[in-house]
């Protein structure tokens, strides 16, 4: 079993809030990230697949392929786009780090396995000191 990662860049903006709560309340709890106007972040997205080396090919997964996935998939989808709004399988969802990478996740396990190799993990970095990993399930 081996590990391959593809790192692929977006931005986008998005805003931290709960409409049920107070604005008051969603500026303690959220701080700036609860900007009614927004706020937004250079993303950078690292995807690990892993799998056995295919010993025709050499590898695990062709990573133009990969590569190929991630940007339909996501960064096509998500680059330059308000996440709370514009993005159809983020709505409704509190838009963390954390359940973006969920919901990254998501949408890529089955194009991956449709490769052959299996999700390994999904890194969101946020900024130069926040990421999130997931692992899934």
């Amino acid at each position: 079993m081996i590990h391959i990662t593809r790192r692929e860049r977006f931005n986008a903006a998005h805003r931290l809030f709960r409409s049920d709560w107070s604005e008051e309340k969603n500026n303690e709890i959220f701080g700036g990230c609860a900007n009614p106007n927004w706020h937004g972040h250079n993303y950078e997205l690292f995807v690990t697949v892993k799998g056995n080396v295919n010993p025709e090919l050499g590898y695990v997964i062709n990573l133009k392929d990969l590569s190929g996935i991630i940007r339909t998939y996501i960064t096509n989808r998500l680059d330059h786009r308000n996440l709370n709004v514009d993005v159809d399988f983020l709505r409704d969802v509190m838009t963390s780090t954390e359940n973006v990478a969920i919901a990254i996740w998501r949408q890529l396990d089955p194009h991956i396995r449709a490769l052959g190799c299996s999700l390994h993990c999904v890194k969101l970095v946020e900024t130069e000191n926040n990421y999130v990993e997931y692992f899934g399930e």
